[in-house]
């Protein structure tokens, strides 16, 4: 039996962009996606710390050391500039292919910079 498991999660990352003209996703720093093993393009769930809103888009790849968390097209719509959000990353596996992992979590400072792991 397959089932969906929490593979990794940005937490508490602050949104710097908001852009409405685009067909939709979310911008995200390179630096971030490799932390928190994201690839390019993956579905992941966004989770609004301020307003509740959830919403789901794929990733688009931000400027290396930019700390860039730019929603882009209708998903601009359910933040604010400067609001925390939780981008979170899923993998489907057996309970044998999962294991005992846990889930990475990714910890940022007010400048989505890096400031730690676990």
């Amino acid at each position: 039996m397959f089932r969906k498991y929490c593979k990794s999660k940005l937490n508490r990352v602050r949104v710097t962009n908001l852009e409405l003209e685009y067909d939709g996703s979310i911008e995200i720093d390179e630096d971030l996606i490799d932390a928190a093993d994201i690839a390019p393009w993956e579905q992941v769930q966004v989770v609004d710390l301020e307003n509740g809103e959830r919403l789901w888009t794929y990733v688009i790849p931000g400027k290396r050391g930019s700390g860039i968390i730019a929603l882009k097209g209708p998903a601009a719509r359910k933040a604010m500039l400067g609001d925390r959000v939780i981008v979170i990353s899923y993998v489907i596996a057996t309970l044998e292919e999962w294991g005992n992992r846990k889930p990475i979590t990714v910890l940022v400072d007010e400048q989505n910079k890096i400031t730690g792991k676990h």
